[in-house]
């Protein structure tokens, strides 16, 4: 269990290389919503049409720190904390984390709002739920952003063909093994945030958090081996717009996956590549990420 220590804390040091920006932001407002019994926490900003974000490992809601006052500037902005994180309920058995309940908690936060639809914005974890919320409610999903996370069918390619990806997804295999939880601290998570004040805010959030529960993710959805593909497994289309971002330096998520993305949209396709930027490309190039995505959500 100590090499799993040693390749999350590698992990971290080498996929986020930024700190936070900001340890306050003005005007926000937080409440839950209600998914079946399980209380999903959000913060929301703003006026207009719904836009949720929808963070990734290891993070909350302040993974969009840099996003939601541009974006609430012209929209709703609720930025959520995903099950098992931070003040969202943390109910516990692997089978509470798998992809059906996740997208069962967007679908409950825009009926908490009483909107018909939303964008859907999701990084990491959060946009395999994004991608996957997209799939199987369509009617609701007004357009989608997805940053760093490969559409669920270039990835499984990948995993079953690439060595490269099998190797660098080792980390995710060593999250799959029994007692994996035990070998992670809220300390350790946040040991990338280099200003202390900054440092605390996500100690606090994680300390607040369940660690078995973010270990689950990788339990319940996550491939396991023997990894195999099917070209011609079909997934359901993606009917809106799409706008995805990839930091070209990610060492965990290969640009390679990336390829064919667009046999799997029934809509436009907008691919903007980040050179310099690596797994949290929201923060590694906020200024570049924010500016695409209001220009591309104020076009459509």
């Amino acid at each position: 269990m100590r090499d799993l220590v040693v390749v999350i804390f590698m992990l971290l040091s080498t996929i986020i290389g930024g700190s936070v920006m900001a340890n306050t932001i003005e005007g926000l407002e937080e409440g839950y919503a209600d998914s079946d019994g399980v209380k999903i926490h959000y913060v929301t900003k703003g006026e207009g049409p719904l836009v949720i974000l929808i963070h990734g490992f290891p993070e909350f809601w302040y993974s969009w720190r840099n996003q939601i006052s541009p974006l609430a500037e012209h929209f709703k902005v609720v930025a959520i904390d995903m099950r098992g994180y931070n003040k969202s309920d943390q109910p516990e058995g692997v089978e509470n984390y798998s992809m059906r309940f996740l997208v069962q908690d967007i679908k409950a936060v825009i009926d908490h709002f009483s909107e018909e639809k939303a964008v859907i914005v999701g990084h990491d974890w959060g946009g395999m739920v994004a991608w996957s919320f997209a799939m199987f409610q369509p009617e609701m999903t007004d357009r989608l952003i997805i940053l760093n996370l490969p559409h669920p069918k270039g990835f499984a390619r990948e995993l079953a063909n690439n060595p490269e990806q099998q190797k660098n997804s080792q980390y995710a295999r060593d999250f799959q093994q029994p007692g994996a939880a035990e070998a992670v601290t809220p300390e350790m998570l946040a040991s990338w945030v280099g200003d202390p004040k900054d440092r605390k805010i996500y100690i606090d959030a994680l300390s607040r958090s369940s660690l078995s529960g973010m270990i689950d993710y990788y339990k319940a959805n996550y491939p396991k081996e023997p990894y195999t593909y099917d070209e011609d497994k079909a997934y359901p289309p993606i009917k809106c717009p799409v706008l995805q971002f990839h930091g070209l330096e990610d060492p965990y998520l290969l640009k390679a996956a990336l390829d064919g993305t667009w046999d799997w949209i029934d809509n436009e396709y907008t691919l903007v590549t980040v050179p310099g930027a690596s797994h949290f490309v929201q923060q590694d190039a906020a200024e570049l990420v924010t500016k695409r995505m209001l220009s591309w959500l104020m076009e459509q």
